[in-house]
Formats: C-alpha cells, sequence, structure tokens
C-alpha cells in the first residue's frame, strides 16, 4: 500500500466513524489522532533504518502537541482512528492493525521489563472504548470491543466483547448492537449480584417453609402429648 493510499484510507476511516465531523478540512487541521498516526508514519520510517534518537524525538514533539504517545516501533495499520485521543499510549512492540477505533486514555502497554514482544497485538476491526488499559503480549482478536475502563490482561477471541477489572468476554447472546457502541456492554458484575441475591431469596423461601413445617410438627405433638394426658 502506498503512503497516499494509506492516507486516503485513515481520512475516510473518520468520516465514516465520527459523527461530529462536519468537513474534511477538520480532518487536515483539528484532529489530533490523524496528526499523531502521520507523524508516527514518519517516526516508524526512521526506527526502521535504525535512526532511533530522530524517531524518538519526532515522538516527543508529537506527544507534546496530540497528547497521544506512540512508540517509533509500534506498528499502525490503515484506517486506525484515534478519537479525542489525549492520554493514548502505545508501546513499542505493540501492533495496531487496519480498521482499528482507540478512544481517550485507552493504553496498550507491557507489564514488565523484559525483552522482546511485550504489547499487545490488536487484531482488525477493534473497538477499545475510553481509559482501557491493554497490557502484555497478547491479540485482541478481530471484531472484538473492549469496554470503557477494563483491564485485558489475557488474550481476547475474535467477535467478544470484554469488560471489567481484570477484563472478562462476556456473550452478547445475538443481540446485535452497533459496533462503535460501547455505552450498551452488559454488566457481568451486575449479573452475578442478581444471581446471588436470587439464591438467597430462594434459600430465604426454603427456610421459612421448613419452620412452617417445624410449627405444624411441634403443634400435632403438642395436640397428642394432650390427648394421652386425657
Amino acid at each position: 500500500m502506498t503512503v497516499w493510499e494509506r492516507l486516503k484510507r485513515d481520512i475516510q476511516a473518520i468520516k465514516e466513524r465520527d459523527p461530529a465531523l462536519r468537513s474534511s478540512w477538520e480532518i487536515l487541521f483539528a484532529y489530533p489522532g490523524f496528526h499523531a498516526i502521520q507523524m508516527h508514519r514518519i517516526a516508524h520510517f526512521l526506527y526502521k533504518r535504525r535512526l532511533y534518537v530522530l524517531a524518538r524525538l519526532i515522538s516527543a514533539i508529537t506527544r507534546f502537541f496530540t497528547g497521544i504517545d506512540i512508540h517509533p516501533g509500534a506498528q499502525i495499520g490503515a484506517g486506525v482512528f484515534i478519537d479525542h485521543g489525549v492520554g493514548v499510549v502505545i508501546g513499542e512492540t505493540a501492533v495496531v492493525k487496519d480498521n482499528v477505533t482507540l478512544y481517550q486514555g485507552v493504553v496498550l502497554g507491557g507489564t514488565g521489563k523484559e525483552r522482546g514482544k511485550r504489547h499487545p497485538t490488536i487484531e482488525e476491526n477493534v473497538v477499545v472504548a475510553s481509559g482501557a488499559q491493554v497490557l502484555g503480549s497478547f491479540t485482541v482478536g478481530a471484531n472484538s470491543r473492549i469496554g470503557a475502563g477494563a483491564v485485558v490482561l489475557q488474550e481476547i477471541p475474535p467477535n467478544s466483547t470484554a469488560v471489567g477489572v481484570p477484563a472478562r468476554v462476556v456473550r452478547l447472546n445475538g443481540k446485535k448492537v452497533d459496533p462503535l457502541c460501547h455505552d450498551e456492554l452488559p454488566d457481568p458484575i451486575g449479573k452475578c449480584i442478581a444471581e446471588f441475591r436470587a439464591q438467597i431469596a430462594e434459600l430465604q423461601e426454603r427456610i421459612a417453609r421448613l419452620e412452617e413445617e417445624k410449627r405444624s410438627l411441634e403443634g400435632q405433638n403438642y395436640g397428642t402429648d394432650n390427648h394421652q394426658s386425657l
């Protein structure tokens, strides 16, 4: 893919996914996520040619102006959209494939000082919502969604939704949801609490029945004892 084709894909991604967009000129002059990705492509080009200091300098300048920190070593695909972008951090060995959407505050980080691949791989068409942290060397499968504020510490299979701290994979039971609508995620903790309440209510009902049976038996025994005494 040529530089021009990749640039067009990046612009088209914003047009398709940002309902606030009014003009293509806004993308060119007022979208820090777009600026950060284009500057990263230059930094990554230099990084691959071992011009590490110059690549890191471009990355640092980009972070200063956009609030988005992308290590020059990270691999960013075409059509990636960073919405708002403040606080987004993408580590050195992270791989972000085509058509991924990242919201503000997302961290694609590592979990220690180990060498080699230590950051996540985000497959195609993944949406990572605001404040989510994906930490470690594993893969988030294609077409998956990471809920706002989630902390993902293990691999996520394709076509899944992960929420919570630590993140759990939850099923949508066939319910069709807009792929960018990350405010309609299920709540697995709330579901567990509801199940516990139902179990407690059932146990309370059984205890009440047993107590009623006990009182009934005591009443029968009391009547039998009185009859025998007469």
